[in-house]
């Protein structure tokens, strides 16, 4: 099992209209290679995980990186995982830009800010720690 992350920029300013054509597009595809993960988006960059077999998610980057939606792509990890942390998802969508204040306040001084969003890290325990972070707010 290995778990892959990375974060770009999207070449239009993301909304929900985006990030569901990405997840739509993803969830058929990514449940016959048996890769789940999580995209998050502020309206300016992306961070996705994917997790799967080495040799599937490595195909999966590879075509993500041409995706012409977005650009600056940045690998943040790529590492063997114990076990899957999105198991039950074969890709979900999280808009940051679509937080209530609230949240979005305690998110920015935690991670910092990033174009006007919450910044998206580039280290894996601090990416990680953000989705944990988001899904504690939604339950």
């Amino acid at each position: 099992m290995y778990r892959l992350i990375y974060k770009s920029r999207s070449k239009t300013p993301a909304d929900w209209g985006l990030v569901n054509s990405i997840i739509g597009s993803s969830q058929e595809g990514n449940s016959e290679l048996d890769v789940s993960g999580v995209l998050l988006a502020t309206k300016s960059y992306f961070l996705q995980v994917l997790e799967g077999s080495f040799e599937k998610v490595n195909e999966l980057y590879y075509t993500i990186v041409k995706d012409p939606r977005h650009d600056r792509v940045q690998l943040i990890s790529f590492t063997c995982a114990e076990e899957r942390i999105f198991r039950s998802w074969t890709m979900h969508g999280i808009g940051v830009f679509n937080f209530n204040r609230e949240l979005a306040e305690r998110l920015r001084q935690t991670y910092g800010e990033e174009g006007g969003d919450v910044r998206l890290p580039t280290e894996e325990w601090q990416a990680l720690a953000l989705i944990a972070d988001i899904r504690r707010s939604e339950s």
